[in-house]
């Protein structure tokens, strides 16, 4: 492999204590009960639309949706100066000897400064996060964008994330993948998956080396 593409939320990015306590206040706001973190990592998935739902106990509309994901957003934009890296992210991004990018489901006009302040920036060829105002489908399609415009064949690449969801947007492109237990899914679950997984990021990179 010589391309290594990184998840940012739950992987390089440390934020599960924002997700959960943003999620708790989508719910609160819909009437429902907070979760915790052991109750997110084991029952969040995507469309988060379901996962709502779910725990909600009802099917939500379109537009109830857009609701809770707006209060989501909001409390997790007003939290986010008290996120920082993954204890091992900058070694990690430093131990990989070919190329690399991030690609992120979070908003991209904000992932972009918010990489750039955290001084990562040149360590990737190339950057994307969600470039519509409409949230919590899955990550294949976006992949599949992001390798176009890398020129790279998903044959070449390896991808490192956390959740369920890389693991199926790698296997739609035909991609190698490692999932990491640090981030926002039960450590069961993805090993569940049948991939790789890894309980730290130095770790996912050595084996996404082999």
């Amino acid at each position: 492999m010589r391309h290594l593409v990184w998840d940012w939320n739950g992987t390089l990015l440390n934020d599960m204590p924002l997700v959960v306590s943003s999620t708790n206040a989508a719910l609160v706001a819909a009437g429902g009960l907070p979760t915790t973190e052991d109750e997110h990592r084991r029952d969040f998935r995507r469309p988060i639309i379901d996962y709502y739902g779910e725990t909600l106990g009802r099917v939500l509309t379109q537009a109830e949706f857009a609701r809770l994901d707006e209060v989501f957003h909001q409390a997790y934009k007003t939290g986010l100066e008290t996120c920082d890296l993954a204890g091992d992210a900058r070694t990690a991004l430093g131990t990989w000897t070919g190329t690399q990018s991030l690609l992120s489901m979070w908003f991209h006009d904000e992932l972009v400064p918010t990489v750039d302040g955290f001084g990562l920036t040149a360590n990737f060829r190339r950057v994307d996060g969600l470039k519509t105002g409409i949230t919590g489908g899955f990550k294949a399609e976006h992949l599949i964008v992001h390798l176009k415009e890398l020129g790279i064949d998903g044959s070449e690449v390896v991808m490192i994330g956390d959740s369920v969801d890389d693991a199926d947007a790698a296997a739609a492109v035909g991609a190698a993948c490692v999932l990491y237990t640090g981030g926002f899914t039960d450590p069961r679950r993805l090993r569940a998956v049948g991939v790789p997984v890894a309980d730290s990021l130095l770790e996912a990179v050595a084996i996404a080396s082999r």
